[in-house]
């Protein structure tokens, strides 16, 4: 049995190196028939050490980094072959594949970058931290209550970029001796200043129902996924009324590693597909596009995870409801809005018209999503997030001004020996 498992851990080493390979060559060829990038030319970077299996954490910052490139030019830094081919691929924002750390120091060396954003916590980011005389901002890749938004790894940031109050209080519970009005600067959420998007179906009557839920998770505190446990059931319950529609956005991640999670997701695509192939009227959607925002804006009431999909629907401030785990080990952060969120049990689930008319029409669920709206993100005028964006970011430059003159005269090291640099590859 052991052979069988060691040769299988072989193949499957060998895929994804063979990937990886072909990977690489795609994304050579693309960038150099894109020319050179302009030396000194970027203020910001954005560094992504990660595959294309994360690129939803990328891809919901396009659209602002590409508001913000009009004031200061943006390059994405990609570390991995994968998603730097799926970044070339989406063209949203200038790309520099850089593998290697000799890769990366040559093209830290060519360009004025003052800010780095990083939008998750990748290990490999130590390795670009060792760049003195530039920000390290942190960014993250959304707004939630989930642990990861507590993690000690802030500290390793010059500075962070949060959502607003709630965020500031949920770090000041857990940690220590981190200076928060100095260190985190709060922009409410710039993405939905962009949620727009054409639709993939014609508006009428129906009422909207959006279900994302996030994947099964890799541990037993982190059991949030609904699709086995409340998804089948709500998806038979929205398919089969003439009065509804489903947008069905499942997390790109769903089933990596839990196969009955992955067959019940199949199993809710293959449900979709059969009941507009019944009824081409209902046209209930499939989502598994790289683009979010109309989804959020456009669904009447949103059924999500304890994900950052929660924060995503709220920063809209329309209607939504959150699956319940049923893992009594799934850490649940009772402090924030799921102290007070509207809770979809598992038992529940079959009856989702009702518990979805519950919410659309009761007037204090409507004020009570407001109260939490402000907590969250503060002003959610449009427009408002991305001047506070924009306003972090000159914040930055500006201080970068500021020690810059303070310590020109100071020598710089930026060199590493060959043996270093091969330990850090």
């Amino acid at each position: 049995m052991g052979v069988v498992s060691d040769g299988r851990k072989a193949a499957k080493l060998l895929r994804r190196a063979l990937v990886n390979r072909t990977a690489v060559g795609e994304v050579r060829r693309a960038l150099k028939a894109r020319g050179p990038h302009p030396s000194m030319h970027y203020r910001v970077a954005v560094y992504f050490a990660d595959g294309a299996v994360n690129m939803y954490q990328m891809r919901q910052w396009y659209k602002p980094l590409a508001d913000l490139a009009q004031r200061w030019p943006v390059v994405v830094l990609s570390r991995n072959a994968t998603g730097a081919r799926a970044l070339v691929d989406d063209g949203a924002l200038p790309v520099a594949f850089v593998p290697t750390v000799r890769d990366l120091e040559r093209f830290i060396a060519d360009q004025d970058i003052r800010v780095v954003l990083y939008v998750n916590q990748n290990t490999r980011n130590f390795q670009m931290f060792r760049y003195g005389r530039r920000w390290h901002v942190f960014i993250n890749h959304g707004e939630s209550d989930k642990m990861y938004m507590t993690t000690n790894q802030f500290k390793a940031y010059d500075y962070a970029l949060v959502a607003g109050d709630a965020a500031r209080e949920r770090l000041g519970r857990v940690l220590w001796d981190y200076d928060l009005e100095r260190r985190t600067i709060e922009i409410g959420r710039p993405q939905a200043d962009h949620y727009s998007g054409a639709l993939p179906y014609s508006p009428d009557q129906r009422t909207v129902v959006l279900y994302a839920p996030t994947w099964e998770g890799d541990r037993p505190s982190a059991h949030y996924g609904s699709i086995v446990t409340h998804g089948e059931a709500l998806t038979r319950a929205v398919l089969a009324s003439n009065t509804h529609r489903l947008i069905y956005r499942p997390h790109p991640r769903s089933g990596v590693v839990d196969d009955e999670y992955g067959a019940a997701n199949a199993r809710i695509i293959a449900a979709i597909a059969a009941a507009n192939a019944a009824d081409p009227t209902a046209q209930h959607v499939f989502d598994d596009g790289p683009e979010l925002g109309w989804q959020l804006s456009a669904a009447d009431v949103a059924i999500v995870d304890i994900s950052a999909m929660v924060y995503d629907r709220l920063a809209a401030d329309r209607p939504l409801m959150i699956t319940r785990p049923t893992d009594v080990r799934a850490s649940i952060d009772t402090h924030g809005y799921l102290s007070a969120c509207e809770w979809l049990y598992a038992e529940r689930a079959a009856d989702i018209l009702a518990e979805t008319q519950r919410v659309l029409s009761d007037p204090e669920s409507v004020t009570r999503l407001q109260e939490w709206v402000r907590r969250y993100f503060g002003d959610t005028t449009p427009g408002a997030a991305t001047a506070r964006f924009h306003a972090a970011i000159e914040h930055l430059m500006v201080e970068w001004d500021r020690w810059h003159e303070l310590t020109a005269d100071d020598p710089v090291d930026d060199d590493q020996d060959d043996a270093e640099l091969d330990d850090a590859e």
